[in-house]
């Protein structure tokens, strides 16, 4: 098949990657910016090279010409959480989402496979629209933890160098390694509650100091400079030692500023 009918061919598919990309990563950062914590940590997305697609057509006995119809993870999202309570929640939120229909799950969090491999799979229907109107796009949808993440590459490179055999003696340090993931994972959960609290306290500081900083540099353009040196000084020494409720307050008090000069931050 021409390179020109492969581009073609895989265009939806580039499409659809980059809108769920944007998409759960701006879940993420709305929920750190109301100070939220996010079940998603981190997104990862990947569309299948044509090798890729080539080798596994060659592999499964698929005609090359029916892989757009037989295959299912040439598109691929990961989502990666930091706790394994949060996959199922994770994955409820993709069954309830009116833009994918959910066609298929797979639990290896319960049937683990006999490499050692944890994680949760989904094959999940979303809708692109292009020039040529509109495509449902079957994509792969990976939940894991950082942890299986880290297993499953370390993995999929030993995979990679010994061609799909590796040898037997790294086999059993695998499976090992994937008995060390797990246990870490169920001793990070036990913590969970305070990990979650210190993390929402973080971003919630983190977005009011923006704010601030932001409020700030806005003043240079009304107040009087030493009048902002001032406050800016304050600000940082109320940055060292100040209380949450403190650097609230003080924004408060830079909004009131900022309103007398029309000035506010959007």
């Amino acid at each position: 098949m021409e390179i020109q009918r492969w581009k073609e061919i895989l265009s939806p598919y580039d499409l659809a990657v980059k809108e769920l990309d944007v998409k759960f990563n701006h879940m993420i950062m709305e929920n750190r910016n109301i100070g939220r914590y996010s079940y998603v940590e981190r997104v990862e997305t990947r569309r299948k090279t044509i090798a890729s697609i080539i080798e596994k057509c060659k592999r499964k006995s698929i005609p090359v010409e029916s892989a757009v119809d037989v295959l299912t993870d040439i598109a691929g999202i990961r989502l990666i959480c930091q706790f394994e309570e949060d996959i199922e929640r994770v994955a409820d939120e993709i069954r309830k989402r009116p833009d994918m229909v959910v066609l298929e799950e797979k639990n290896y969090l319960q049937d683990v496979k006999d490499s050692g491999y944890r994680s949760y799979h989904m094959i999940a229907q979303y809708e692109v629209y292009t020039v040529h109107g509109s495509r449902a796009i079957p994509i792969e949808i990976q939940i894991r933890t950082l942890a299986m993440n880290f297993w499953a590459t370390i993995e999929h490179s030993l995979n990679y160098k010994y061609n799909g055999n590796v040898p037997d003696d790294v086999k059993t340090k695998l499976r090992a390694s994937s008995d060390a993931v797990l246990q870490m994972d169920q001793e990070m959960s036990s913590i969970r509650e305070d990990i979650v609290t210190a993390q929402e306290l973080f971003y919630i500081k983190a977005t009011l100091v923006k704010d601030i900083n932001n409020s700030i540099n806005n003043l240079y353009n009304y107040e009087d400079r030493a009048a902002v040196l001032n406050i800016q000084q304050e600000f940082m020494e109320l940055y060292k030692i100040g209380t949450l409720d403190e650097l609230k307050e003080f924004q408060r008090k830079l909004d009131a500023v900022a309103a007398r000069h029309g000035a506010q931050e959007v």
